[in-house]
């Protein structure tokens, strides 16, 4: 912990010439997975400590499986979250992460007779080395109470309040001498916590009751693209947004590092010295609780706060699901947070004035366009309060950016059309290129330099060696390696043998209907009646929904037939992956040789699996939908396994109705498929057991499975005749590879400094501590 304190120190001196625009990423979600090798490789140290641990009689890889990963995260938004501090500390930017200390993360998934079971992720257990705990700015955060207006202006009191505890984890930039900070708060009760009891005598129970405000930090809601309007989740949303605003308002008013007398009383330069962004509408509140401590507590006047609060804050939009959309009963706001139920009121109120004035008698347009949502309960839309709140709203995908305004939030684009942009998501080269496939990373510094590893378009220059032999050879010699030493580690953990010559067709994702699992489900059962040799090899992760546990369920059974079916051997076997997280994606993404990216057209926002296995050197089956759009775009369409019905398709179809029937009835493949999970052919122990799926499947498919299926088996098809040309086979990969560099999360930081936070972000690394300085 001394060398990093020495580093911090040395790069926020770098800062102190001129107080520069801090950046401050809010997300209730940061999944870090490992850090001990991330760090090494940051610090450009990794041979040293190899060599240094080799000495010892230890062996460094042993060391590094010993580290639980930091699953502060559920997915997608969590994982990008990570991968935005490591791209902000290597571009020099002053940015902080802010989030919350779980002390319980993402569940660890067991598979117990098939089905999941869920398993408390207990990360903490023997301490985490990478942390500081900072007593010294620890913080009250006040819940329930009510609101008194006098005289001298509102207050709110008779509150409870929580301590939220910061603890800071240091985030290294590549090679750049720089370290910023991710701090994380705990909650924690005060002293004088339920005070009514201690009164009354019952010092046992009051001191039992401690726990009620500790819960806050305690879970990790395990919901990816899915709202649950429980009060706890409220809490740890306003739990993070209080603690995190008085911390940025503290920095902002220290005129200088190390000095934490206020000494800056004006806000008006608060927006050119302070970025907030909101990672989707979970940290939303702190769009009215800056408007309160500015107006509350501050004494700013009302307009001049909604200024710079708009000024201050953007927003990033990760989903169009209209289940994933968070709405707030108004009833539990008003238990909760009754000071910031008044401020949305007044903001939507002057919000829908002036849509009234600008669109006059146009009822329907202000009932769409409210904050408050009227109806039996009476809901706040975050994502509304989010687009008004903020200068800069960003969907993370050109083609979801585009559905960000021409339908989520069509009213408000033709509103304030500028305040809309796209950002495509990105990935970070160091930890899923550099760390995961070191032998990847080699043979292309060999060719091109190591400029790439913070110039990812570097990779562009491959395209020279495409066709050469050499080249080719290596590229297929670490793709087999890869493949070898994970064929290895399933044998160890899995106890299941496969054959490392065959296809490794690989599907990771959360479970969810419109990822469509099933899609790839279907197709493992039309190849084991077709007899055919390939390798579906399916690892994911479930939200504790019924369907998802369900196509588990199914999953686990086809592979129980399959894997034990002689015929069959080792041609073709289906195998769940459990409990996937950061530490098991790094060793599955390097061996794959395909990727599945099959949601229906318009339902993922962007994706970023589907980078990490195109910069890994699989080739990518699946949809127009998301980045593999721009994916499309880079590689060309005839690079990439590009098959099914396209975002407007999807719409027609939805225009005409969507019968599945029609097509159980026309395709004998499909038919048979779901006959046989209907009778049971993969549950003789209980033939009903996939009534619901084959329901959902032929009833009530949102997401149009049967729709795609045709086009998908043909595609797989194409696959599979390429696989067969090991050659081609590879250049088309070498191809994907040299093309990747657009989908760098260093390209996406510099586009949000520039255009969203007004930064410049810095590529000369500042003079190490030990050397001096002007």
């Amino acid at each position: 912990m001394v060398f990093w304190v020495a580093v911090l120190c040395c790069s926020v001196c770098k800062h102190l010439a001129l107080p520069p625009q801090r950046i401050y990423y809010l997300s209730l979600e940061f999944y870090m997975g490992r850090t001990l090798q991330n760090t090494m490789v940051n610090l450009g140290l990794q041979n040293a400590c190899d060599e240094a641990i080799y000495q010892l009689g230890l062996d460094l890889e042993e060391l590094e499986e010993i580290e639980e990963d930091a699953g502060l995260g559920n997915g997608g938004l969590g994982r990008l979250a990570a991968c935005f501090l490591d791209s902000m500390a290597t571009l020099g930017l002053a940015a902080y992460g802010y989030g919350i200390r779980y002390e319980f993360g993402i569940f660890n998934q067991k598979i117990v007779d098939g089905w999941q079971v869920e398993e408390a992720d207990d990360w903490l257990r023997y301490g985490n080395p990478w942390e500081k705990a900072r007593p010294e700015y620890m913080l009250p955060v006040h819940f329930y109470g009510r609101v008194e207006h006098t005289p001298e202006g509102v207050k709110w009191i008779d509150t409870q309040v929580v301590l939220a505890m910061p603890y800071d984890t240091p985030v290294p930039g590549y090679k750049n001498n720089t370290v910023n900070t991710m701090r994380l708060w705990s909650a924690k009760a005060p002293n004088d916590f339920n005070l009514q009891e201690f009164n009354m005598g019952d010092y046992i129970e009051a001191v039992l009751d401690r726990n009620l405000a500790e819960n806050i930090s305690r879970v990790l809601y395990p919901n990816d693209n899915f709202f649950e309007g429980k009060e706890l989740r409220l809490k740890q949303e306003y739990f993070v947004v209080a603690a995190t605003l008085q911390d940025i308002i503290r920095r902002f008013k220290s005129s200088k590092f190390g000095c934490r007398d206020p000494v800056r009383t004006c806000f008006e330069t608060f927006p050119d010295k302070v970025a907030i962004q909101l990672n989707d509408t979970h940290p939303a509140l702190s769009i009215p609780e800056l408007m309160r401590i500015l107006v509350d507590v501050e004494k700013v006047d009302w307009d001049k706060a909604w200024e710079i609060t708009k000024r201050t804050c953007a927003y990033t939009n990760h989903t169009v699901l209209p289940e994933a959309l968070e709405r707030w009963p108004v009833s539990m706001f008003e238990k909760l947070l009754p000071r910031h139920l008044e401020i949305i009121y007044a903001l939507n109120q002057m919000h829908l004035d002036r849509v009234a004035a600008l669109y006059p008698g146009d009822i329907n347009r202000l009932r769409r366009m409210s904050v408050i949502e009227e109806g039996d309960c009476k809901r706040i839309n975050m994502a509304h309060l989010c687009v008004i709140g903020s200068h800069a709203v960003n969907g993370v995908a050109r083609i979801h950016s585009d559905i960000v305004k021409n339908s989520v939030f069509k009213d408000f684009y033709e509103l304030e059309p500028e305040k809309f942009q796209n950002k495509t998501n990105g990935i970070t080269p160091r930890r899923w290129l550099l760390l995961c496939n070191p032998g990847l990373a080699d043979i292309i510094a060999e060719k091109i330099g190591e400029d790439f590893i913070t110039d990812l378009s570097q990779l562009k220059k491959l395209l020279e060696f495409i066709d050469n032999e050499t080249f080719i050879r290596d590229v297929a010699k670490v793709k087999q390696e890869n493949k070898l030493k994970f064929a290895a580690y399933l044998e160890e953990q899995y106890k299941v043998k496969i054959n490392p010559m065959s296809m490794f067709d690989v599907q990771v994702k959360r479970i969810h209907e419109y990822k469509r699992q099933l899609l790839n489900c279907l197709h493992a059962i039309t190849l084991y009646n077709r007899k055919s040799p390939s390798l579906p090899l399916t690892g994911l992760a479930a939200p504790g929904y019924h369907m998802a546990k369900m196509i588990i369920k199914l999953i686990t059974s086809i592979g129980e037939v399959i894997n034990n079916d002689p015929y069959v051997g080792d041609k073709l076997k289906v195998i769940f992956l459990e409990n996937y997280r950061v530490s098991l994606a790094e060793k599955v993404i390097p061996a794959a040789d395909l990727s599945q990216q099959i949601s229906t057209a318009g339902t993922e926002a962007s994706g970023t699996g589907n980078m990490k296995f195109m910069v890994n050197g699989a080739l990518t089956i699946g949809t127009m939908d998301g980045a593999n759009v721009e994916m499309a775009e880079e590689a060309g369409e005839e690079n990439l396994f590009i098959f099914g019905m396209r975002v407007e398709d999807v719409e027609a179809l939805d225009q005409k109705g969507y019968n599945a029937r029609e097509y159980y009835e026309r395709l004998p493949e499909l038919r048979q498929a779901i006959d046989q999970i209907t009778s049971g052919f993969f549950s003789p122990r209980d033939p009903g057991c996939f009534k619901d799926v084959v329901n959902m499947l032929m009833y009530h498919d949102r997401f149009k499975v049967f729709a795609d299926y045709e086009a998908y088996i043909k595609c797989q098809g194409q696959v599979d005749q390429l696989f067969m040309d090991p050659r081609e086979w590879t250049r088309k990969v070498i191809r994907n590879i040299a093309c990747s560099g657009k989908f760098s999360s260093d390209r996406t930081i510099t586009e949000y400094a520039r255009e969203i936070w007004g930064v410049e972000p810095s590529a000369t690394a500042i003079p190490p501590p030990n050397l001096p300085r002007n």
